[in-house]
This record gives C-alpha cells, structure tokens and sequence, in this order.
C-alpha cells in the first residue's frame, strides 16, 4: 500500500478567490468574478463557479446564506457560525448566538429540536437610517 499523499489541484484562480473572499468576507460567485476580472480580465463565470465548488468540497471556503436574489454565496469562515442578514440591502454579517438563542426556542416550540446555525433576518443599521 503506498503512503503516497496526491496534492490537491490549487489554481491561481482558486487563490485569488481566497484571497478575495477573505477581503469581502461573504461573496456571491457574481461578486468574485467582478473583483477577479480586475486582475484577470479573462477569468470565465464558469471558472469562478468550478473554484469556489472545489473550495468549497474541501472546505477551504464555506456555504453561507443565499443573497436575497436567491444566488448562492460563500463565506471565508469556516468555522460554525450564525448570521445576520438584511432583507433590505442583504448584507451579511457573521454572529454566534445559537448557544443563548436555541434555548429560548425550543423551549417556545416544545418538543422539537433545533439543529443547524442560525440566519437571522432583520434591518441593518445603515437601512434604518433610509427609512
């Protein structure tokens, strides 16, 4: 039996989107082609996509919340976490509050139980202030 470790496939692309994720925190594949483009002029939709399934099958970058268009978006934590999400600009912000959160609603719903991170929609502060 070999002991042989395969490397995996690591494209400038894939570090780019990194990189570009860790800048932006939460990012639509959308939002990455538009930042890459500016240094790769070139870069296909189809290849942001490809990147950012490989990135995320190995766990490099994970799934977060969709947009409020309904578009996928992926996040540079990796770590479990929550989310606050406005419904009127759709900015997404991590949080952790399931462990003070869970609590309180299961114990509202009775004998159900809550598994999963939590998305909380709301409106952010920059929103509220437009209204």
């Amino acid at each position: 039996m070999s002991n042989t470790v395969i490397a995996q496939r690591q494209t400038k692309y894939c570090q780019a989107i990194e990189r570009t994720l860790d800048s932006l925190g939460h990012a639509t594949n959308t939002d990455l082609l538009t930042e890459l483009r500016k240094v790769y002029p070139d870069v296909s939709a189809t290849t942001v996509h490809r990147a950012t399934a490989r990135l995320a099958s190995r766990g490099t970058i994970s799934l977060a919340p969709p947009s409020i268009d309904g578009s996928m978006r992926y996040d540079s934590n990796t770590t479990p976490h929550d989310h606050f999400q406005c419904v009127s600009c759709g900015m997404l912000r991590d949080t952790d509050v399931k462990d003070r959160v869970v609590p309180i609603l299961e114990s509202s719903i009775g004998d159900c139980y809550i598994s999963g991170r939590l998305t909380i929609s709301g409106i952010c502060k920059q929103c509220k202030e437009k209204i």
